[in-house]
């Protein structure tokens, strides 16, 4: 009986590499190759540059090869081909001939290699030939680097040339600093500034065209840049604001004085310009256009002014004073105009009045442009924070109204040219008043901070020699008036008038002069018996009051008065008490000094006195009156 059968499981080895064994115990094999990877394989494993007769003679196994190496070799056998000898040494003869004729066409030729005999001993050479050829050769080299250095700089020249006509980067330059935009095939800019808050109607558009280097001859013609620009009509040439300030004999406006003085140095911008000019030139004129139609329109709408403003053609005239003129005028120079004989007479401009004047209207643009933001988002665009809390305030109506009314342009520089005229009137009269008094000096001291309606000035009043006794004020200079502090705390206050502040200053050389003399008498011992400063006693003066101080000697027997005026002048009297005469002695008199006060006094000619001045001569006369 057969024995039963037994499944036997048949299993295929594991033929694939291990690429990966994990942490786990987990193996990771190499993915089987396809057929046609395998076929791939295969073939790159084949040689094909391997000669197959080489692989005949070559025995394929083991065996063979034991064979092989049992045997003994076999003679040499001649080839089938008899010729076949002849063939090869005449082929080797043909290559031996070809190289022979090679090296013979290089040493012939001369064009492959050169042979020269080589001389063991070389020729002695003269240190005179030796500098001459170093000279040829310095020569040669320095003349081929000086073509190449015209060389390198012609190229540069070239380089800049082409990135300076470059339109692009012009373009480029042009659209960094002003605005542009193209419409079709025009690129046009602005010059206007309505972007900085101006609401002036005029415009100032302008058009970018690209230069061409070619004249209408067919020349070339040299231009700085490729780009150009047409600026309009209106806006071409030069123009400022002529501010000036004149003194007229009577109150008529001089009309015609500010048209005559046009400059002749002033004329248009040149076709050749650079752009950059041209542009800035023709924002200027607009800006200046801009300022004096909002200047003309001031003038005409204010109606409250105490003198009317005269606005004629081109030019605003105002009075600022009686007998002093503010005139405004629009130069602008195209070059189309006529020719004016212009007078001798020196052009006036205040540059500082005009700077304010385009200072205010920049304020203005800044101004529009600039708004609060409302508080509540809900409230209305543009209220300031004082109108905000007027209601939490409770502010009245009065001040409502004030709160509305902003000043003009022509009102602010109007009082800026007020104050500017007063403080060059007071500067004069300190000036020379201080060249022409020579006793007292007069010394002034002007505050570098200052604003464009107020300054001040402390004037010092000494005398050489006694600088230690000062008087000083310090003036104030407004609009339209000057507050004086003087030296004891009393204010003072003088209208626009150059007499009035004159008479102050006069008027406090002669307290200066009283204010000394009691300093003197403290110094030397003398009892002051009185001192006023304003008198009414004594003749009636054109102006001013007089300063008397009455002083005794240490003995009280010397009385000394001494009066200064204004106008009349310094006068000194003296009395000199005998003690042997006996007065009369009545209940009123306390003291002998009192006594001695009746009697005459004999005036002194401080003229005659030494002394280098008045108190000087004053103090020499005290002291020799101590001594009597």
């Amino acid at each position: 009986m057969a024995a039963p059968s037994v499944n036997i499981s048949v299993e295929s080895a594991i033929e694939h590499q291990i690429q990966e064994v994990r942490y786990d115990g987990q193996e990771i094999y190499v993915a089987p190759l396809s057929m046609s990877e395998n076929l791939s394989k295969l073939a790159h494993k084949i040689d094909f540059y391997k000669d197959e007769s080489e692989e005949k003679g070559k025995p394929t196994s083991e065996g063979e090869k034991e064979s092989d190496e049992e045997k003994v070799l076999a003679p040499f056998q001649p080839s089938l081909w008899p010729w076949d000898s002849v063939r090869n040494k005449l082929k080797a003869a043909y290559t031996e001939i070809s190289v022979l004729y090679d090296v013979l066409n290089i040493v012939k030729e001369k064009h492959y290699m050169v042979t020269d005999p080589v001389n063991q001993d070389g020729p002695e050479l003269k240190a005179p030939l030796q500098m001459l050829a170093k000279k040829r050769s310095l020569v040669a080299a320095a003349h081929i680097l000086s073509n190449g250095a015209e060389r390198l700089k012609r190229v540069q020249n070239e380089m800049a040339s082409v990135t300076q006509e470059n339109f692009l980067m012009e373009l480029l330059k042009l659209r960094k600093n002003w605005r542009l935009k193209k419409v079709h095939n025009t690129i046009l800019g602005e010059l206007s500034y309505k972007s900085a808050g101006s609401r002036f109607w005029q415009g100032g558009t302008f058009e970018v065209l690209k230069t061409s280097d070619l004249a209408a001859e067919g020349e070339i013609v040299p231009r700085k840049s490729s780009l150009d620009v047409i600026i309009p009509s209106e806006l071409e040439g030069v123009a400022y604001i002529l501010v000036e300030v004149k003194s007229v004999v009577s109150d008529l406006m001089n009309i015609t004085s500010a048209t005559l003085k046009m400059p002749s140095s002033l004329g248009p911008v040149s076709a050749d310009t650079y752009w950059q000019l041209k542009l800035e030139t023709a924002q200027n004129v607009l800006f200046c256009k801009e300022l004096f139609a909002q200047l003309a329109r001031e003038a005409v709408q204010i109606k409250k002014a105490s003198t009317p403003h005269m606005v004629v053609g081109n030019q605003i005239l105002t009075n600022v004073f009686p007998g002093v003129q503010l005139s405004i005028v629009l130069c602008h120079h195209t070059g189309k105009e006529k020719k004016v004989n212009l007078s001798s007479e020196k052009l006036e401009h205040n540059h500082v009045l005009e700077h304010s004047l385009h200072q205010l209207l920049r304020e203005v643009h800044d101004r529009n442009l600039k708004c609060s933001a409302p508080h509540p988002v809900n409230a209305m665009l543009g209220m300031t924070r004082k109108r905000r809390l007027a209601g939490p305030r409770a502010m009245s109506r009065q001040e409502l109204m004030e709160m509305g009314e902003n000043e003009s342009l022509l009102e602010q520089i109007l009082k800026q040219t007020k104050h500017a005229v007063l403080r060059i009137r007071s500067m004069h009269v300190i000036d020379q008043m201080a060249v022409s008094i020579q006793d007292p000096q007069l010394c002034a001291h002007w505050s570098c901070l200052n604003s464009s309606l107020e300054s001040s000035v402390r004037v010092s009043v000494t005398s050489y020699g006694y600088e230690s006794i000062r008087t000083s004020l310090v003036l104030t200079i407004g609009i339209d008036l000057i507050r004086v502090v003087m030296k004891d705390g009393r204010v003072c206050t003088l209208s626009f008038e150059e007499t009035e502040l004159r008479d102050l200053l006069q008027w406090q050389i002669c307290q200066h002069h009283t204010h000394s003399i009691q300093h003197l008498a403290k110094v030397q011992g003398w009892q002051v018996l009185s001192g006023i400063v304003s008198s009414g006693f004594g003749d009636m003066e054109a102006y001013g009051t007089t300063s008397n101080v009455l002083m005794a000697s240490p003995r009280s027997n010397v009385i000394v008065s001494f009066h200064s005026n204004p106008v009349s002048g310094s006068k000194l009297w003296v009395k000199k008490v005998e003690p042997s005469i006996e007065t009369h002695h009545s209940p009123a008199v306390t003291a002998n000094k009192w006594a001695s006060l009746s009697g005459e006094f004999q005036e002194v000619n401080l003229q005659l006195l030494e002394g280098r001045n008045l108190v000087g001569k004053i103090d020499m006369l005290m002291a020799r009156l101590s001594l009597s």
